[in-house]
């Protein structure tokens, strides 16, 4: 009478859906159902061994010896056929498994709950982005990809079966059970990606079910704790919570998962839908034409077991037409309750033989017909590897959704006239979303607990009324992202009164569900949502918000009145750098990492160096950036990623040609006109006649230096009495050191002496430091402004460069600042603060020679505007015609590598003995310093290479430096790491 109900039931209904329910693809496995394997096995078996195929039980990997002699037992005593692995960790699992696969007479089905990948149960493995995240994508192949490789995770732990994808379409926002864990509330959304990630893992030899069926979404109450029921029509169910069901069944999943609930309109009797034949025989397998393997979910969940009795209710689930029981937690009795049910023709034995004949066609189909042991070798290496790492990045990247952008606000473009703070709701200490800010721009941050009162919160609002722009990130301390909100009233009253500020970007970890509880947050200039929070979506979404990477994701839920589902703008990205892994730019990571990794442990262990920062850049994107070693030998100070060094003399190419090719580009400067146009005292010198460019390309005849600060001093070493004095004064105010103090009129005899300085005999490559120590004041002469002003304006500030600066004690710690030299021939103390060069300190510590600081990533900026021909932040700088033509070899001809202020590699490689990596390409240029600096980039690989060290600690005599190669051999593994990928790549 059931049947008939249900059958009448699904006739009447005349929807596109039912008619196109016909062209059902056949699950690859059942092609083994009658094979030889099969059938030698099944002629193995006794009935309880047949029976015991049916059953699966819970394994954990975490709970010792006692419990793995309890699943011992029931695998030789009553001959399970099944595992499903809950916490724990891979290697022990893998042992664990091992041992579980050599006591059993048939290979057993190993199956985990991988709905997010491995980390959903198991410690030291990725977890990647909730279904619901991953329902905002719009490219399907990258669920594709994520199938694919959760796939190759699955085997690598020795298991054969995902209960995954969820394919319950959540239309219930208060669902406490499916949720986050469901595509979204669209069920063709649902239905695509569900098909899609089911492939990426059936493609790789790993068996799915499809689940919760017939559909979980539409209810609040939780399985695992009671039964729910869910009362819709059958009209409604055929259309919307069986629709991603019929779809991944026509596209030939192997599995389907029952649900327990109890649904009225498919089956008035209200036994849970795991019991009831009219839904799984009669819907299942006769309506929808599934012949695939059916399980159900936990036998263990209040929502079956409640007024049902362990066994019983197991051959119940198998009677209504399930083939396998997961979690069964009575297995003698199970056993005994199926014969039982055989003997008294509940079920016919053919019936029953199918079912064992499936199971055992699963594990041909995974390959247990040839079974061999787990190898656990590196295990969480092969798990954790680089492409995992990188896909869960893009998956990140491509859920992010931008739900308003008001004024185009997304991505900041102009930095320069914003005073910006960061605030972290629900954070007791910095973020990783301040951190990754503060890669881009100077951001004042805060943080405000979630149960902050209003005395904290009036005191963050004073303090905010002083900024230009707010960034406000909302944040998820719990493990999972429940549709709840733990804040206090007053907060969410901040967070509405914030959204409506015109200023305002509001970042949200949480939920999307949990938007309708914020008052105006819909009012948001800017407003991103993240679905969850880690320290993976926090830096995604900083970066986006200033146009490292863009966005596309779409709502897949509806929120309220205030959002509906497919809601998302699309924000361009591609504007400044941004920060993943060397598998995004195509290069290998255990090649680069390996490599920089060892070399900088040798020089900083041979006191080459006491420490250093080296960033890597391709593609726009940093792919390495790490800080080594210490501030000084034996000092307690590690270096870290934002601490400042002397650039020394890539001041040359950071500060000096940057001004130069601007002016350039406004007519301002020519490369044809000499000294003699802008000093006016250089007219009757002689250097009067040399071009800019021959200057520049370092053949204008200048001698290479001269140690100024040497006539300073008497022959006793004492100083002249007139240059420099122990206290400050109008006649005196150029700072040495504390105690030393320089006349106003040094600078003066420092240009005259290169005035009068005698020049080469012949026009060839000499290093010149003498138009550099001059080029401040040729430019202010030009501009009217003060070289370093004019820098932060024009270049620094825009660029977001916050730590480029000259004289940096005026601005940092001395804790963010690395020592350099002790001097023991000048200034007689250790130089920590100020510029190591001697003339630019005489220089008031500004000179475009050297003098100025920075840490890697702030130069990287710079540089990067460099690479991208003069363009960065969607702004340009210098033209990219200008850019080519300071950066080429100026005269060949000459023998001379040199472009215009910039290094280039030798027309011929030297081997050791060169500047640059064997592989760098004849288009790149860059820059050394004298401190132990190196920047490099190269136009043909898009490639950015920054070594940033203070090698002349303690001592300019050490020159370990120099003698191991460090900078250009880690510059080769750049190139190395590149063509590593590229072999891979290939060889997949």
């Amino acid at each position: 009478m059931k049947n008939l109900f249900l059958f009448l039931a699904f006739t009447a209904l005349t929807t596109l859906e039912v008619l196109q329910a016909q062209s059902v693809t056949q699950p690859e496995f059942l092609e083994h159902r009658d094979g030889v394997w099969v059938d030698s096995v099944m002629n193995t078996l006794t009935l309880e061994e047949k029976i015991g195929q049916l059953i699966m039980v819970a394994a954990y990997s975490n709970r010792g010896d006692k419990h793995k002699k309890e699943i011992l037992k029931l695998i030789e005593e009553q001959k399970i056929g099944g595992l499903i692995f809950f916490q724990g960790d891979p290697e022990s699992q893998v042992k664990l498994m091992n041992e579980y696969q050599e006591a059993s007479k048939v290979p057993l089905l190993g199956a985990i709950d991988a709905e997010w990948g491995l980390g959903m149960r198991l410690k030291n493995t990725i977890s990647y982005p909730f279904q619901m995240a991953l329902g905002a994508i719009q490219d399907d192949k990258l669920l594709y990809e994520l199938g694919a490789e959760v796939a190759e995770q699955v085997k690598t732990t020795g298991l054969h079966i995902n209960f995954a994808p969820v394919v319950d379409v959540n239309n219930n926002p208060a669902n406490p059970v499916i949720n986050f864990r469901s595509f979204g509330e669209d069920k063709y959304n649902v239905s695509g990606k569900a098909i899609a990630y089911m492939k990426g893992m059936q493609d790789h030899k790993v068996f799915t079910t499809a689940k919760h069926f017939p559909g979980h979404g539409d209810t609040d109450t939780d399985s695992h704790y009671a039964l729910p029921q869910i009362n819709q029509s059958v009209e409604r169910l055929d259309s919307l919570e069986l629709y991603p069901f019929r779809r991944i069944i026509e596209a030939g999943v192997g599995g389907v998962m029952v649900a327990h609930l109890n649904i009225p309109a498919l089956d008035p009797t209200g036994v849970p839908s795991t019991l009831s034949k009219p839904i799984i025989t009669a819907l299942l397998k006769e309506n929808l034409q599934f012949e695939g393997l059916i399980v159900t979910d936990a036998m263990n969940m209040k929502g079956v077991t409640k007024g049902n009795l362990p066994g019983v209710v197991d051959k119940d689930a198998l009677l209504a037409g399930n083939d396998l029981l997961e979690f069964t937690e009575d297995v003698p009795r199970t056993i005994e309750e199926v014969k039982k049910a055989i003997s008294e023709g509940l079920i016919s034995r053919a019936a029953f033989d199918e079912k064992v004949r499936k199971v055992l066609a699963v594990k041909q189909w995974v390959g247990l017909n040839e079974y061999t042991e787990t190898s656990d070798k590196r295990l969480e290496k092969k798990l954790n590897s680089p492409a995992a790492e990188e896909l869960y990045e893009r998956l990140v990247a491509a859920s992010l959704t931008v739900l308003k952008n008001d004024q185009g606000l997304l991505p900041v473009k102009d930095l320069e006239p914003l005073k910006i703070a960061s605030v972290s709701i629900g954070a007791k200490s910095r973020t990783e979303f301040q951190r990754t800010l503060g890669l881009y721009t100077r951001i004042e941050h805060f943080q405000l607990k979630a149960e902050a009162d209003s005395s904290d919160i009036k005191e963050l609002q004073e303090d905010l009324t002083e900024y230009d722009l707010v960034i406000t990130g909302i944040h998820d301390d719990s493990k999972y992202p429940r549709n709840t909100m733990k804040f206090s009233l007053e907060v969410l009253q901040l967070i509405s009164s914030l959204s409506n500020e015109e200023n305002s970007i509001i970042a949200f970890f949480k939920n999307p569900y949990v938007l309708d509880q914020i008052d105006n947050i819909e009012n948001a200039p800017g407003l991103i949502v993240a679905y969850q929070n880690s320290e993976m979506t926090e830096k995604k979404v900083a970066q986006l918000i200033f146009g490292g990477i863009g966005a596309n994701g779409k709502l897949p839920v509806s929120v309220g009145g205030k959002f509906k589902s497919g809601d998302g703008l699309e924000v361009s990205g591609g504007y400044r750098l941004s920060y993943t892994l060397p598998e995004a730019a195509g290069m290998d990571s255990e090649v680069l990492s390996a490599g920089i990794d060892s070399l900088m442990q040798q020089a900083i262990e041979m006191k080459a160096i006491p420490g250093g920062q080296v960033l890597v850049a391709k593609d726009q994107k940093v792919v390495f950036y790490k800080a080594y070693g210490e501030h000084v030998y034996h000092d307690t100070i590690a270096v870290k990623k934002e601490d400042l060094y002397d650039l020394a003399s890539v001041t040359k190419i950071a500060a000096t040609m940057p001004v130069l090719m601007k002016l350039y580009d406004e007519d301002k400067f020519e490369l044809d006109q000499t000294l003699a146009n802008h000093l006016r005292d250089f007219r009757r010198s002689n250097k009067a006649e040399i071009p800019y460019r021959d200057i520049l390309a370092h053949q204008g005849r200048l001698q290479p230096w001269i140690p100024f600060w040497k006539n300073t001093l008497r022959k006793n070493n004492s100083y002249r009495w007139w240059t420099i004095k122990k206290d400050s004064s109008a006649r005196y105010p150029i700072k040495i050191t504390d105690e030393m103090y320089l006349h106003r009129n040094y600078p003066k005899k420092i240009r005259k002496a290169i005035r009068k300085s005698p020049l080469q005999e012949e026009k060839k490559y000499v290093y010149s430091d003498f138009f550099f120590i001059l080029a401040p004041e040729v430019i202010k002469n030009i501009t009217n402004e003060d070289f370093d002003v004019y820098l932060r304006d024009k270049f620094y500030d825009p660029l977001g460069a916050k730590s480029l600066t000259f004289n940096p004690s005026n601005s940092f710690s001395a804790t963010e600042i690395v020592p350099t030299e002790n001097d023991f021939f000048f200034r007689h103390e250790p130089i920590h603060g100020t510029v190591h060069d001697e003339g630019a300190i005489m220089l008031n510590g500004v000179s475009g020679h050297a003098g100025l600081f920075s840490n890697a990533n702030d130069l990287a900026k710079l540089l990067q505007m460099f690479l991208n021909g003069g363009e960065y932040g969607g702004k340009r700088y210098i033209r990219e015609a200008t850019v080519k033509e300071f950066t080429k070899v100026q005269f060949p001809e000459n023998e001379n590598r040199r472009a215009l202020g910039f290094d280039k590699p030798y027309l011929e490689y030297q081997g050791v003995n060169s500047n640059t990596a064997k592989d760098a390409s004849p288009a790149s240029f860059g820059h050394t310093g004298f401190t132990g600096t190196m920047v490099w980039m190269d136009p043909e690989y898009n490639l950015l290479y920054i070594f940033l060290s203070n090698r002349v600690y303690p001592s300019r005599e050490n020159k370990r430096l120099y003698q191991l190669n460090t900078r250009t051999q880690i510059q080769q593994v750049l190139y190395d790491a590149i063509a590593a990928h590229k072999e891979k790549q290939e060889a997949h």
